[in-house]
């Protein structure tokens, strides 16, 4: 009972916060808010849409697989991989785990010196090395060249020139 009697006085003091202290500002609220009108931009003109037509004639379908390229290298293009010849001992291994430790001339002719899980090589210009049919096309001091014959995404041999570099003394 001592607890409600106080909630006379709670409503009381409430009932006074809401007293006329702040009518001249609700007037002037509801007066401006008389003149003020809101601002919508028009809906914009929708322009309708014309669907432009995708002729083609004689040009390649840029959505079909078929390799792009000259037509007269549909096939292959001149280059195939001998299959039929001996394999050389450095075919059995890819470019990349080969090293080239040395070279030597010996009658005008440059000799390559390849490693290969700790047996070394002699080979020379028309010798072939790699699992990509590579044939050695040149021998220097720095480096050796390769042609490697590869079948792109079309099914079409694709040359390629990679080359194997020197060692370095004390690398491994």
């Amino acid at each position: 009972m001592r607890c409600l009697s106080w909630l006379p006085l709670v409503v009381v003091s409430l009932m006074a916060c809401s007293s006329s202290e702040h009518d001249d500002l609700q007037q002037w609220m509801d007066t401006v808010s008389q003149d003020t009108k809101g601002k919508i931009p028009p809906i914009p003109v929708v322009e309708p849409y014309m669907p432009v037509p995708y002729d083609v004639g004689e040009l390649v379908d840029p959505f079909k697989p078929a390799k792009i390229g000259p037509e007269d290298k549909k096939g292959g293009g001149g280059f195939r991989p001998d299959l039929d010849r001996p394999k050389e001992p450095l075919e059995a291994y890819p470019l990349e785990s080969l090293k080239y430790v040395g070279v030597m001339t010996r009658q005008k002719s440059a000799y390559a010196i390849v490693q290969a899980d700790g047996a070394l090589y002699q080979v020379k210009i028309g010798n072939y090395m790699g699992q990509n049919f590579g044939v050695i096309v040149a021998v220097s001091e720095a480096e050796i060249t390769l042609r490697e014959l590869i079948q792109d995404a079309a099914g079409d041999w694709v040359e390629r020139t990679s080359s194997l570099q020197l060692l370095e003394k004390g690398t491994k």
